[in-house]
């Protein structure tokens, strides 16, 4: 069973392995920095599909398909679908587990659903909770937008410190053996509310959550940020980032070139997304392309990954309250 250090943070007797992955993107996010790491894109955003719900809900599927091609299991090999989106009830992971039929937990942290979903996965495979667990999360930018902002046909004008919703799916299957990366610590973020409003500050309301979660980290395991290869966040984009290192001299701890943050490096600055990327959708198809590549080419050998949730709705910001954040992490070696 996982032993718990420290405050918040849980090590893993038994680390779990990741066994499968796949990455699949839109054409906005293939025409960025990472291209060539993701397993899969498409020219057309919509798949096909008569909504943009729906189209979601195919990303899903071909991202689960191509994780159990990559990991050569077989769909009856996998024991519990875990994972979430952005949409209402969680929508577009319900009809997905309803499709492939699997037992399903569905989990919800925003755009930290995928440390969420590998956290919960890791934990209950080291109770020895199933064998193999597939989990899933990613995001739409035309689904969220009409969800969380406004109907695309008004063509609104973005704010300078705005980020883009990444159109990405990224699939994870966690086993007890493998030879890729493992997750040997876990530690579960706790709800950080620093007053921020803007619905498009992003950045500004998730990088405490973010701080939070990685002091905590770094004084449960008596370690330092020189003691990692790799810290990447999930969708702070670039001010987010900059809030957070401003944050975390404050505690004491500063962060060098071995920061990152997904929502940063998955677009460059002719496309335009202003301070970058943000959903569900950046950092996991971020992890399972890029962070996993260079792990596996032993490039980083050591990687904390911790994507951050707004964990807002439409009715509460529209009422007037601020956005509560939050920032699970997973540790991760090779």
């Amino acid at each position: 069973m996982a032993k718990k250090i420290g405050v918040q943070t849980y090590k893993l007797d038994n680390p779990v392995y990741i066994v499968g992955r796949s990455s699949i993107v839109g054409d906005k996010e293939a025409k960025g920095p990472l291209s060539k790491y993701f397993l899969k894109s498409t020219t057309d955003d919509t798949m096909g599909e008569s909504t943009y719900e729906k189209s979601e809900r195919s990303f899903m599927q071909k991202a689960i398909s191509f994780c159990l091609k990559n990991s050569k299991l077989n769909n009856a090999d996998i024991d519990i679908l875990i994972g979430g989106d952005l949409l209402n009830q969680m929508v577009t992971t319900n009809y997905t587990a309803e499709k492939f039929g699997w037992p399903y937990i569905g989990v919800y942290s925003a755009c930290s659903t995928m440390s969420e979903s590998l956290a919960v996965a890791a934990c209950l495979l080291d109770a020895n909770v199933g064998k193999y667990i597939m989990c899933v999360t990613g995001s739409h930018f035309a689904s969220a937008e009409r969800q969380f902002r406004g109907p695309l046909e008004l063509a609104s004008q973005r704010q300078t410190y705005s980020q883009w919703t990444v159109t990405a799916m990224g699939a994870t299957i966690l086993g007890k053996q493998g030879k890729g990366p493992k997750i040997t610590h876990v530690c579960f973020g706790k709800v950080v509310n620093y007053g921020v409003k803007d619905i498009a500050n992003m950045g500004a309301a998730m990088a405490p959550a973010a701080m939070e979660t990685l002091v905590q980290f770094f004084l449960d395991t008596k370690t330092s940020p020189n003691d990692y290869d790799l810290i990447i966040t999930g969708d702070l984009g670039k001010f987010g980032s900059d809030v957070l290192k401003d944050l975390l001299l404050q505690k004491g701890f500063k962060v060098g070139k071995n920061f990152s943050d997904c929502g940063h490096i998955i677009y460059d600055a002719s496309q335009k997304t202003f301070q970058g990327g943000s959903g569900a959708g950046c950092s996991a198809s971020v992890l399972n392309s890029y962070i996993v590549d260079k792990m596996e080419q032993k490039v980083f050998r050591k990687v904390i990954f911790m994507p951050t949730g707004a964990l807002m709705s439409t009715t509460s910001n529209q009422q007037g309250d601020s956005i509560p954040c939050i920032s699970h992490l997973i540790l991760l070696e090779i």
